[in-house]
């Protein structure tokens, strides 16, 4: 069996051909205009129909088309409510590409889509109860049950970046402050990382940015890290914590199976893992007889978006 996955970002939409084991087998792009849904709609269209004829199939040998997309959205009615990024607000998606394509279509956000993936497809495969979070430049949440996607009440919960972490904390994106993406996403990194760097020249991270703050990343911050450099141990340490707390009160809410960390820091695979677990074993996992939780990289990658819409098809 076939899926169609497709990954809407700010920047382009990814859409692929993946098949019943997960694998892309197929991949093209179009461009996201901002402020015009219905071009990137019938683009989205147009890229399918090519998947399809390069790949000599029809929207019969299709199980359906799965869409994953950034912002709030009704996904009973397939419609996005608001995407900023995008300049969205109450379109439907579905309906729109259901004038084209006979075949079952489903919509969520895209965080959702990517824990949905990791369960179906990817480095959950096999747990029934999982949390993840996705570490970019917000942080993404998405909370599967029993192997089924959860969204909350009409699809407006699981944001788990915005919880507060820190009352009166630092300013977050969403307007309100000290929530757990102000701590812990990339950008909260980098941040913190630049400060750090200010307040000691001799630094190595000013070393390996080329004497140019803008260009620090989070590899940069890593690579001080393992090279011992004291003041990207202290950044680092205290972004362990930060998410390592919030990750326990997860755990406590939902005492899943395992939790997935993905996102670009992920890529640090074991090394940033390992100093997670070792936080959340030293603090029993909230407390003393509950089962633990395993803690996991993500394994879908740049292709998550894609995978993980084609799982919404194959999870029904």
């Amino acid at each position: 069996m076939y899926y169609i996955g497709v990954d809407i970002g700010g920047m382009s939409v990814k859409i692929g051909l993946v098949n019943d084991e997960g694998e892309v087998l197929f991949k093209t792009r179009a461009t996201t205009v901002k402020d015009n849904p219905e071009k990137v709609i019938n683009d989205i269209g147009d890229c399918i129909d090519e998947t399809l004829t390069k790949n000599n199939l029809t929207i019969k040998d299709i199980a359906g088309i799965g869409i994953g997309s950034p912002g709030l959205m009704t996904t009973k009615l397939g419609r996005v409510d608001c995407a900023y990024n995008l300049g969205w607000v109450n379109v439907y998606v579905v309906d729109m590409l259901k004038k084209r394509f006979d075949t079952e279509i489903k919509l969520s956000n895209d965080a959702n889509v990517a824990a949905l993936g990791e369960v179906i497809f990817g480095a959950a495969k096999g747990y029934d109860d999982v949390v993840m979070l996705t570490l970019g430049t917000g942080v993404g949440g998405g909370v599967i049950i029993d192997r089924k996607l959860y969204e909350g009440y009409d699809s407006k919960g699981t944001e788990l970046g915005h919880m507060t972490l820190i009352f009166g904390g630092e300013q977050c994106s969403c307007g309100r402050s000290g929530c757990l993406e102000a701590y812990v996403s990339a950008t909260a990194l980098m941040r913190d990382a630049k400060r750090a760097m200010l307040k000691d020249k001799t630094s190595l991270m000013w070393e390996l940015c080329g004497g140019d703050i803008e260009k620090v990343d989070g590899v940069i911050i890593f690579d001080a890290h393992k090279k011992g450099d004291k003041t990207a141990i202290k950044v680092i340490d205290d972004y362990v914590t930060y998410l390592s707390e919030g990750m326990l009160n997860f755990m406590n809410i939902f005492r899943p199976q395992a939790m997935i960390i993905g996102g670009g820091v992920s890529a640090q695979g074991d090394y940033f893992t390992d100093m997670i677990k070792k936080y959340c074993l030293e603090k029993e996992y909230g407390f003393h007889n509950a089962p633990k939780v395993d803690i996991l990289t993500a394994k879908l990658g740049n292709d998550a978006g894609i995978v993980g819409a084609a799982a919404l098809i194959k999870a029904k």
